[in-house]
């Protein structure tokens, strides 16, 4: 079984916006939603690798970032572990840097149904807090 360890950033500004891109039509759970992040690399840490994956994906230096949790997704051929962390200061605007469609989304109106099934709890609890 495939098993894989990713870091996920929370990018949420001083409004609680919080950005996020959509997968590529290519990709395991296409068109859906997602905080950005990748894969943790042999020697990594998840921050570290937190660090790294944001500044490819979005053009962002991480100044902060709070672990906020992990979920865990699967079935018989994969398992894959995410590291959540929210990150709350940043230099530079993110930004789709890999050509993905990108957005900055109100924290109380997420849509956990707009992500993959991995991100729910997540998002339920981000919806959560602003209640």
């Amino acid at each position: 079984m495939k098993q894989l360890q990713v870091a996920v950033g929370i990018i949420r500004d001083q409004n609680q916006n919080i950005f996020l891109a959509r997968r590529s039509a290519s990709s395991h759970m296409a068109n859906m939603w997602e905080f950005p992040g990748g894969k943790i690399e042999a020697g990594e840490t998840p921050e570290e690798a937190l660090k790294r994956e944001l500044h490819e994906e979005t053009g962002i230096e991480v100044e902060n970032a709070v672990a906020y949790g992990s979920g865990e997704h699967g079935d018989s051929s994969f398992h894959v572990t995410l590291h959540f962390f929210i990150v709350d200061r940043w230099q530079g605007e993110p930004y789709g840097r890999e050509g993905q469609p990108q957005r900055w989304v109100p924290q109380r109106e997420l849509v956990a149904d707009e992500f993959p099934p991995a991100n729910a709890a997540i998002v339920r609890r981000l919806l959560a807090e602003v209640l």
